[in-house]
């Protein structure tokens, strides 16, 4: 987090010596002034994500289970089309890295007691962005719609489970996503900073095959829940 910290300090004081001139003068200068005239157009997208799981028990006097997200990194395309001039349909594939790690309680060993869960995800969101009135070059905005995410380090096909110190999850989700950023207008490019929740919809977990084990016996269900920095280039 103290990295995220530091690069968004930096953004924002560069950010602010760019739009200085062009935003917070009597006449700004207007960049990119039929940017948003295009039909369609493409960027990229680098970030920061920290992942969680929101757990839901079926005994909740049971020892419990503490789960703790590392920050981790992300990187994507960016593909728009614009329906009007306020709202824009995206497409926004990307590939999360992300760490999560569940603690037992009722356990002294970290051998049992830790399970560290690593996921490489595919998302391939389709969101709606919605845009309000553009002021000099600034432009808040908020966005949301679905995603299906591919996590290609599930263990879903592993015949071992916890016992064995496999932590098993299903390969695909399916997610909602709820966030709000600002469109920077440079006089080349335009620059789009967000934050954005990730809410999972459906259980994840893969049981163990003893359906007492003290790993996954007492789970209702295991749902993802992530926060995301972006940084969008176009």
């Amino acid at each position: 987090m103290k990295k995220i910290f530091i690069l968004l300090l930096f953004i924002s004081f560069h950010t602010k010596a760019q739009l200085g001139k062009s935003l917070f003068t009597k006449d700004p200068i207007i960049n990119l002034e039929n940017f948003d005239k295009q039909k369609v157009y493409w960027g990229y997208y680098l970030g920061f994500s920290n992942f969680d799981f929101k757990t839901e028990f079926r005994n909740n006097t049971a020892p419990a289970i503490d789960v703790k997200g590392q920050t981790g990194f992300d990187v994507g395309l960016v593909g728009v089309f614009r329906l009007q001039e306020y709202i824009e349909l995206r497409f926004e594939p990307g590939l999360y890295y992300a760490s999560r790690t569940l603690t037992y309680s009722q356990f002294t060993n970290d051998r049992d007691g830790v399970r560290e869960v690593k996921s490489t995800y595919i998302d391939f969101p389709l969101l709606l962005k919605f845009s309000s009135l553009r002021t000099g070059n600034v432009r808040p905005y908020l966005v949301g719609g679905l995603s299906a995410t591919l996590n290609l380090s599930s263990n879903s096909k592993s015949k071992d489970d916890n016992l064995q110190q496999k932590f098993r999850v299903k390969p695909w989700t399916q997610n909602y996503q709820l966030g709000f950023g600002v469109d920077f207008y440079f006089e080349y490019f335009k620059f789009s900073p967000s934050i954005r929740g990730v809410f999972g919809l459906k259980n994840e977990l893969i049981p163990d095959d003893d359906p007492n084990s003290p790993w996954t016996g007492n789970i209702q269900s295991l749902k993802t829940r992530a926060v995301l920095i972006n940084f969008t280039f176009h």
